[in-house]
């Protein structure tokens, strides 16, 4: 049972007739509290019952971070009164849903349909909590009130902020790809076809045996390999969740990949995709020819950073396990931490490098940068000091990367998709994938 703001306003007025009243008699107080309880008690006996509502959830069930997602609630009343409601469709409030409440009347046997809109504020699944359904008598003093367990999920995706750098990362991959006449020639590029030779072509591309059948001199053109295997490891460990403009870099390095998924995809390869710190916290496997990208994006989803050191012999171990036969492009997303890298990744690269081409790609944090450059006080100096260390030993770790074959890509926070998405071009360009 429910008492309204109608019934304590009632109260108020019977509270203050019965102290006018009061020397009348010592019945008037009596006299009013009766008649109260028994209008509350007559107005609830004539709400319909809410535990017997019918309610089922419907509508989106994904919406990228940043965009609106709508929900319908079906209500459904199969008794014989006459059901007026207050329907509270509960979420939690990172999900932003509006309106809080819906205020509906339904004759017997009737339905209704009351949508809510969601805003995500947070990446991740939202639950709708429960369900309340206060239903008034007709003089809105009292009302019958439960909670229902209506059961729906909507999916927060990751919102793709560099979505926009797509359309001039492929109309470079096209370029690669001979689509502009830009035929080149790579370490391991497939063959393509036979053209006249023009000014400007590379020698070691002319075909002696084809000019020998021909009266002009013939050069073979080439095309980036294709269907070619990329996995990308993402680490959720502690370093993830460091803030790098406001966000953490975990959310820069889903981006990042989220950008270079694409753009394979659109170059015929296939990407598979690993979320690791101490157990696999997400994975997906291309199957075929296709875009993984929607699978990818709803891996993606629910991951969050966790506070724990990542375990880099079991991340190597998930990736050694989960390979194939042939050679592929390991692209690790993580930060340029030399305390890390050096206890955990340096002393078992070389059995992954052994069998793919490594690359690591990590978030540059421009605050480290301004921090180096502050003079004026002695705080100012000491701050200067510990950020020009920290930058060494980037620079360093760095390096040993290269040393030992691997690809290294480090990029401020709105610039590290486009570079990934770059330096695979020039993978392609080379002939290494």
């Amino acid at each position: 049972m429910a008492v309204t703001g109608r019934a304590v306003f009632l109260a108020f007025v019977g509270v203050a007739v019965a102290f006018v009243a009061a020397p009348a008699g010592a019945w008037v107080p009596w006299a009013v509290l009766g008649l109260l309880l028994a209008a509350l008690l007559t107005d609830l006996a004539l709400a319909a019952n809410s535990r017997a509502v019918r309610l089922e959830h419907g509508g989106d069930t994904s919406v990228r971070l940043g965009e609106r997602a709508e929900v319908w609630l079906s209500v459904a009343n199969p008794g014989r009164r006459t059901l007026r409601a207050t329907v509270r469709d509960a979420w939690r409030p990172s999900a932003g849903a509006a309106p809080r409440a819906h205020d509906l009347v339904l004759p017997a046997g009737g339905r209704r349909l009351v949508r809510t809109t969601l805003t995500p504020s947070r990446r991740g699944d939202q639950h709708s909590a429960h369900v309340t359904v206060r239903s008034h008598g007709p003089l809105r003093l009292a009302a019958r009130q439960s909670s229902h367990t209506v059961p729906w999920t909507v999916r927060v995706l990751p919102p793709f902020r560099s979505r926009r750098h797509l359309p001039g990362k492929l109309a470079k991959l096209q370029e690669l790809e001979g689509q502009h006449r830009a035929m080149i020639r790579g370490r391991g590029s497939e063959f393509d076809s036979l053209r006249e030779y023009v000014p400007g072509d590379d020698v070691r591309s002319i075909d002696w045996r084809a000019t020998a059948r021909r009266e002009t001199v013939v050069v073979r053109t080439w095309r980036p390999e294709r269907d070619r295997r990329i996995l990308l490891v993402l680490d959720t460990s502690r370093t993830s969740a460091g803030r790098v403009d406001d966000l953490p870099r975990l959310e820069h390095s889903m981006d990042a990949a989220l950008l270079l998924t694409a753009l394979a995809a659109k170059a015929g390869d296939r990407v598979d995709f690993l979320a690791y710190d101490r157990r696999v916290r997400a994975r997906v496997r291309s199957e075929g020819r296709g875009s993984t990208l929607p699978a990818i994006v709803s891996a993606m989803a629910p991951l969050e950073p966790e506070l724990v050191e990542v375990d880099a012999a079991g991340m190597v171990s998930a990736i050694l396990a989960g390979q194939r036969r042939s050679r592929q492009l390991v692209v690790l997303l993580t930060d340029l931490n030399a305390a890390a890298l050096e206890a955990g990744l340096l002393p078992r690269l070389a059995s992954l490098t052994a069998r793919h081409l490594v690359l690591v790609a990590a978030v540059a944090d421009p605050h480290v940068a301004r921090l180096a450059a502050e003079r004026g006080d002695a705080q100012s100096v000491y701050r200067a000091a510990a950020a020009q260390r920290t930058i060494v030993e980037r620079r360093r770790v760095t390096a040993e990367l290269r040393r030992r074959g691997v690809e290294v890509v480090e990029a401020a926070a709105g610039d590290l998709a486009p570079a990934l998405a770059d330096a695979y071009i020039a993978l392609k360009a080379q002939g290494r994938l």
